[in-house]
C-alpha cells in the first residue's frame, strides 16, 4: 500500500472555480506554512505474493460464513448473539455520534445566520430635549466563512472519512461476535464430549471394579487388583463433576455474549454434527479489502491526512463576509428607522506563540501514527491468515492420527481385559490400557473442537464475507 498515493486520493476533491487571482495568493500564503510533512516511508507496506500454506480456492465468502458448518443451533446461537450482544450496541451509538459529527463539520461550512431583538426603557436626547422611551431593535445577522484555504472543507472531510472508519469498526466488532460465539458453541460442544467420554470411562471402570471385587471375594485375586481398581474408579468418577463445571461455566458465558442472564443452551447437537468448511483464501493482496479493520485502519488515515491539512490551513487569514438587517423601535420616534450594514474581514495571525504551528505539528504525528497503525493492523491481518491456515492443515493432520491412536488403544484395552479375566496377564495392563485409552479420547476430542475453532478463527482473519457485502454506515 502506497500511503503517498492514499494520502493524495484523499486531497484530490477540493477542487474549486475561485478566480485566478485568488488562487495564486492563496497558493502564495499556503507555501507560508512550510513544507507539508510527508507520511514516514517506512510505514508502507507490500503485500506477499502468496501465502505460505498453500490455498488456490480465490471463491467469496459468504456474508453469512457460520451456516457453512451445517448445525442450525449454530447459526440460531450466532445470529442472536449479533441481534442482542452489547458490544454491538455500543459500536453503533459510536457510529452515530460519528454521524453527527460529520454533519456538524460539514454545517460549519454554510452561511450562519441569527435572528435577536433587544430593547428596553431609556432615557434619550432627542432634539436637544431629554426624553424617555420605549426602545426595541430586532435585528437578523448572517456570516460566512469563506474558507479561502480549506480549513473547513478539510475538516468536513476528515469527519466523514472518521464516520467512515466508525462504521467499519462497528463492522468489525460484529465479526469478533460472530466469531467468538461460534467458537464458544464449539467450545461447549467440545465440553460436551468430554463429558460423554468421562461418564462413558466411568461406566467402563465401574464394570471392571465390579468384577475385581467379585475375584477377591472368591479369592482369585489379591486385594491388591481390588484397591487398584477402585482407585481407578475413583479418578474416573473426580472427571465427571469438573466436566460439568466447564460446560455450565461454558453455557453461562456464551448466554452472556448472547445478552441474556446465564442459562442452559438447549437444543445443541454434537461435534460429529459439524461440517469442516473449505474456506477460500484468496490472494494476500485481496486481505486487504477484505477485513473491515483493516479498512476503518485506511479510513482513519485519511482522516488524520486531512485534519493534518485543516491545521495547517488554521495557520493562514481567514476571510468572512458579515451583514445586518434590523430596525430601531421607539416611542421617540414617530416611524422605525431601519437599520443594515454589509461587509467583510480578514484575520490572520500575527503572534501566538507557536500554538498553531504546534498544533500543525500534532496532526502530523497523529497522522504518522494512523500510518503505522495501518501497517500493523495489516500485517497482523496476514499473520492471522497465515495461523488460520497452517492451523487448518496440520490439525487435520493431527486428527486422523489421533483417531487411528484412539482405535488402537480401544482394541488394545479389548484385548488386555480379556486376557485379565482369562488369567493370562496381570490387572496392571489393563490398567495401562484404560489410561492410555482415555487420554487418547481426550485429545482426540480437544483436536476436533480446535480443529473446527481455527476454521472460525480462519473466517475472521479473512473478514467474513465483509469485503464482498460490507454493511456501509446506514445503521
Amino acid at each position: 500500500m502506497h500511503f503517498r498515493q492514499l494520502a493524495s486520493k484523499s486531497r484530490s476533491s477540493r477542487r474549486h472555480s475561485w478566480p485566478v487571482w485568488i488562487v495564486v495568493v492563496a497558493q502564495f500564503l499556503y507555501g507560508c506554512a512550510g513544507t507539508r510533512p510527508d507520511i514516514p516511508s517506512n510505514a508502507e507496506l507490500r503485500p506477499p505474493t502468496a501465502w505460505r500454506t498453500p490455498n488456490d480456492d480465490a471463491s467469496a465468502i459468504d456474508l453469512e460464513w457460520w451456516r457453512a458448518f451445517r448445525d442450525p443451533t449454530l447459526s440460531a446461537v450466532v445470529e442472536r448473539a449479533l441481534a442482542n450482544n452489547a458490544d454491538i450496541d455500543i459500536a453503533i451509538a459510536r457510529v452515530r455520534e460519528a454521524r453527527a459529527n460529520a454533519k456538524f463539520a460539514e454545517a460549519q461550512m454554510a452561511p450562519l445566520s441569527t435572528i435577536g431583538i433587544s430593547g428596553g426603557q431609556a432615557r434619550t436626547v432627542v432634539l436637544g430635549k431629554g426624553v424617555t422611551a420605549l426602545a426595541g431593535q430586532p435585528q437578523v445577522n448572517i456570516s460566512y466563512d469563506l474558507d479561502l484555504f480549506g480549513r473547513l472543507r478539510d475538516a468536513s472531510a476528515s469527519a466523514q472519512a472518521a464516520l467512515v472508519a466508525s462504521a467499519a469498526g462497528r463492522d468489525t466488532v460484529m465479526l469478533a461476535v460472530a466469531s467468538t460465539a461460534a467458537a464458544g458453541y464449539i467450545g461447549l460442544l467440545g465440553l460436551d464430549a468430554r463429558l460423554g467420554v468421562s461418564r462413558a470411562t466411568l461406566v467402563a471402570r465401574a464394570d471392571a471394579l465390579h468384577f475385581a471385587r467379585r475375584r477377591a471375594e472368591a479369592g482369585y485375586t489379591s486385594r491388591l487388583e481390588l484397591q487398584q481398581a477402585q482407585a481407578e474408579y475413583d479418578a474416573a468418577e473426580q472427571l465427571v463433576p469438573a466436566a460439568e463445571l466447564a460446560v455450565s461455566r461454558a453455557e453461562n458465558s456464551l448466554s452472556v455474549l448472547l445478552g441474556n442472564t446465564p442459562h442452559a443452551i438447549e437444543n445443541r447437537g454434537t461435534l460429529a454434527d459439524l461440517a469442516i468448511p473449505t474456506i477460500p483464501a484468496g490472494l494476500p493482496s485481496a486481505l486487504l479489502r477484505r477485513r473491515p479493520d483493516v479498512a476503518a485502519a485506511e479510513s482513519q488515515l485519511v482522516a488524520t491526512d486531512r485534519s493534518l491539512d485543516s491545521a495547517r490551513a488554521a495557520m493562514l487569514p481567514s476571510v468572512a463576509l458579515t451583514g445586518m438587517l434590523g430596525a430601531a423601535l421607539s416611542t421617540a420616534f414617530a416611524n422605525p428607522v431601519s437599520l443594515f450594514a454589509a461587509g467583510g474581514s480578514v484575520f490572520s495571525p500575527l503572534l501566538d506563540g507557536g500554538r498553531l504551528r504546534s498544533q500543525a505539528d500534532a496532526a502530523a504525528a497523529r497522522r504518522d501514527e494512523a500510518a503505522y497503525a495501518y501497517r500493523k493492523v495489516a500485517l497482523t491481518a496476514f499473520r492471522e491468515v497465515e495461523d488460520g491456515l497452517v492451523s487448518l492443515d496440520r490439525l487435520a493432520q493431527e486428527d486422523v492420527a489421533a483417531r487411528h491412536q484412539v482405535t488402537a488403544l480401544r482394541e488394545a484395552l479389548r484385548i488386555a481385559s480379556n486376557r485379565y479375566r482369562e488369567g493370562y496377564s496381570p490387572y496392571l495392563d489393563q490398567i495401562d490400557a484404560q489410561r492410555g485409552l482415555l487420554a487418547a479420547q481426550l485429545v482426540a476430542v480437544q483436536i476436533e473442537s480446535d480443529r473446527l475453532i481455527a476454521a472460525v478463527a480462519l473466517y475472521q482473519a479473512l473478514g467474513g464475507g465483509w469485503g464482498a457485502q460490507a454493511t456501509g454506515v446506514s445503521r
